[in-house]
């Protein structure tokens, strides 16, 4: 009798021990999942966001894709009245929409203040609704600020240009408060690494990124 009891006795304690070592188990794995969840969230963290018009989005998509810092890009519309507009709806100048691209950075390795110096450089601030043969509002030169920063730099630089009298006509880049992107249609993204041979981009975008490559060589990705 004393030999059942005790091979009950030891039968519970070995359950206890499992019943044990499962949770422990589960507390490692909740654990774990809580520190994907919190690395995740640090990841998003360290990204910062801007948001320019600068003519067509093919165009600026590519400048910015090569720049060292940026993880992603995306073209799309912003500035607009139309919720969820097309871009055959945008091209027609009536959804009050500029193209433009979306860009997520490391502001640790690129700055604000440098995207700006991109911004600046690689189109013309100083054409009304225009960039090249683009015309229409949707190709408008603009800079949608995600915060006070953003628009107290993107002001400061726009006056700092004004004072040095870089190009003859007046800037008339459109600041203002950003509000919604909405992202282009897939076959809008990205463009010119996808279809480098088309004409427009053979004979637009091209020459524009050998004459970016040349001014921004030290802040460019490793190929």
């Amino acid at each position: 009798m004393k030999t059942i009891t005790k091979i009950y006795l030891l039968s519970f304690l070995f359950l206890i021990g499992c019943n044990s070592n499962t949770k422990n188990k589960l507390s490692a794995e909740e654990v774990n999942a809580q520190s994907k969840i919190e690395e995740k969230m640090n990841d998003q963290n360290k990204y910062e966001v801007a948001t320019f018009g600068a003519g067509c989005f093919w165009c600026t998509e590519a400048v910015f894709q090569r720049l060292k810092g940026v993880v992603k890009v995306e073209s799309g519309y912003s500035g607009g009245t139309v919720p969820n507009p097309t871009y055959e709806a945008v091209c027609t100048g009536k959804t009050g929409h500029a193209e433009c691209t979306q860009i997520t950075y490391e502001p640790k390795i690129i700055s604000y203040k440098e995207l700006l110096e991109v911004f600046w450089k690689t189109h013309d601030p100083t054409t009304l609704n225009r960039q090249g043969a683009d015309s229409g509002t949707q190709y408008r030169s603009a800079i949608f600020y995600h915060n006070d920063e953003q628009k107290q730099l993107a002001e400061k630089y726009r006056n700092e240009l004004e004072a040095a009298k870089i190009w003859n006509d007046p800037i008339v880049t459109e600041i203002s408060q950003f509000k919604k992107f909405y992202k282009a249609e897939d076959y809008h993204q990205n463009y010119y690494n996808q279809n480098g041979n088309q004409p427009y981009c053979s004979f637009v975008i091209t020459p524009k990124i050998e004459k970016f490559k040349k001014v921004f060589a030290d802040k460019l990705k490793k190929e």
